[in-house]
């Protein structure tokens, strides 16, 4: 089994077209999930609703331990991208089980979207990948220890040695 902990962020969130703004709400990866005919077994628990850039450190150990109360070994954190490094280094040590981070540029509502595939290839991954923390975005696998977001070019890259 695969446990998905939503936590919010741009993923899950709202167009209100009255107050022009975006607000996180439920998540709707059960139905994309369910629209997408996946095979396996899937368990989706809301640990938090925020945007990222609101998270304190207080969320990132809410975060942790969910993981570590978690009874699956295989572990996709949907997350707001903004903060999502700092999230992934602070549930490192946790043995045993497989943790992979992810999110969207757009919300999962958006027609174009990469929440999905980020999704999806989070899942693979977490089924794939020997234990440790990980990060899945623009078809890509990064250590969060070596990663950042590069804000101007909208993607996750590999620090530089």
């Amino acid at each position: 089994m695969v446990e998905i902990l939503t936590t919010g962020g741009t993923i899950d969130k709202v167009y209100f077209d009255a107050k022009s703004s975006f607000q996180v709400g439920n998540s709707p990866l059960g139905d994309l999930l369910k629209e997408a005919n996946l095979t396996l077994e899937l368990k989706i628990t809301e640990v938090l609703r925020k945007d990222s850039l609101e998270m304190s450190d207080n969320d990132r150990m809410r975060i942790r331990q969910a993981v570590k109360e978690s009874k699956a070994q295989q572990i996709v954190i949907t997350h707001g991208t903004d903060t999502m490094v700092q999230t992934g280094c602070a549930l490192s040590g946790i043995a045993d089980k497989t943790i992979v981070l992810t999110g969207a540029m757009q919300p999962a509502r958006f027609r174009a979207t990469d929440a999905l595939f980020n999704v999806a290839a989070a899942i693979t991954a977490a089924q794939t990948l020997p234990s440790g923390v990980y990060i899945t975005m623009n078809g890509r696998i990064f250590d969060p220890q070596t990663t950042y977001k590069n804000v101007e070019e909208n993607r996750f890259e590999k620090k530089s040695p």
